[in-house]
């Protein structure tokens, strides 16, 4: 099938890049007829926030499991998911963004993404298509620098540039960090992602699997409701509010007809904010636990009774209680 005028050819323009590469994996040495042993390995991606780690994730592993949203900052705990194929399998670690901490909320999410680094195969770090290198980026070179585990720089949202500013990208990128790969990508429209897996199982040692073939995730279905009701609010409400919200499932039971019953607590600072997270009448409540109850429902593959309140709880970004009972614990990190 003939390419459209203008569609970015990604295998041709990384073959520009990295000749010698692409010349040995199309050589007699790519060929063998050994036995192909079996890969297992941690694979953590980072990068400033909203660059779109979760949104990779989700894609590579064909199923929603971390959270999104325009904000910043919206991933807060290690989510660890599972991708298995024939080739062996890749546990991969979405961090919190790096970021330069406010509260105690803050230097936990930091310690999370910085502690991982020293803990897995393989790092990915995410940079958005550009020339400038900054203060953020800086940050993030600097911890990098500090680790042995081999880098590779991933450029997302290339659907977004012409081909010139992803070349210059690369090139920006490959003078300030000795980089395994660089490989641009569209996590949105799944642009390179093939190649992207196929790398990454070249650099993870040989070994068996750690979870069975079905797992896709590690992490409880009541964190992942949590995080699902939180992401509705992240997205329906404004943007001072969202960052001071937690919420907590206190109850999730399955009636004898397999219907589950939710009940969670959304917990914010201000009694200000209490009123907006409700809504006149309770509106905005309703549009938060409709569609938190769609996707929770979609997840579980079963009918869902969500039910949900709002609780006033202040400064608990900077309280480690609120933060331990909240599932931010630093001793767990």
């Amino acid at each position: 099938m003939a390419k459209k005028a203008g569609t970015l050819d990604i295998e041709k323009l990384m073959a520009e890049l990295n000749p010698e590469k692409t010349a040995k994996e199309n050589s007699g040495e790519a060929a063998s007829t050994a036995p192909v042993q079996k890969k297992s390995g941690f694979v953590t991606l980072i990068g400033r926030p909203n660059v779109g780690k979760s949104t990779l994730m989700n894609h590579l592993i064909g199923q929603k499991i971390a959270i999104t949203s325009e904000k910043p900052q919206t991933t807060r705990n290690r989510i660890q998911t599972v991708y298995t194929d024939d080739r062996g399998q890749i546990i991969f670690l979405d961090t919190p963004g790096i970021h330069k901490a406010k509260n105690k909320l803050g230097e936990y999410m930091v310690s999370v993404a910085e502690h991982t680094l020293k803990e897995v195969d393989v790092i990915l770090w995410l940079v958005e298509p550009g020339t400038y290198i900054g203060a953020g980026e800086q940050h993030i070179l600097k911890v990098l620098n500090k680790v042995k585990t081999p880098v590779i720089l991933v450029i997302n949202k290339i659907d977004t540039v012409k081909k010139d500013e992803i070349i210059k990208t690369m090139d920006t990128y490959k003078d300030v960090y000795r980089f395994k790969e660089i490989i641009p990508v569209s996590a949105m429209r799944k642009t390179n992602t093939d190649t992207l897996i196929r790398t990454l199982f070249q650099y993870l040692p040989e070994g068996p699997q750690y979870y069975d073939e079905d797992t896709v995730t590690d992490q409880p279905m009541r964190q992942i409701a949590a995080e699902l009701i939180r992401e509705k609010a992240l997205r329906l409400m404004s943007d001072e509010i969202p960052h001071g919200i937690a919420v907590v499932i206190e109850r999730m039971e399955e009636r004898n007809n397999g219907i589950f019953d939710i009940e969670a607590t959304i917990v914010c600072e201000r009694e200000s904010h209490k009123g907006i997270v409700i809504g006149k009448g309770g509106s905005m409540l309703k549009k938060i636990g409709t569609a938190a109850r769609i996707e929770i429902e979609n997840l579980m593959d079963a009918k869902v009774n969500l039910q949900l309140w709002v609780k006033v709880r202040r400064e608990w970004r900077d309280s480690e209680l609120y933060m331990k009972n909240y599932g931010y614990n630093p001793r767990d990190i």
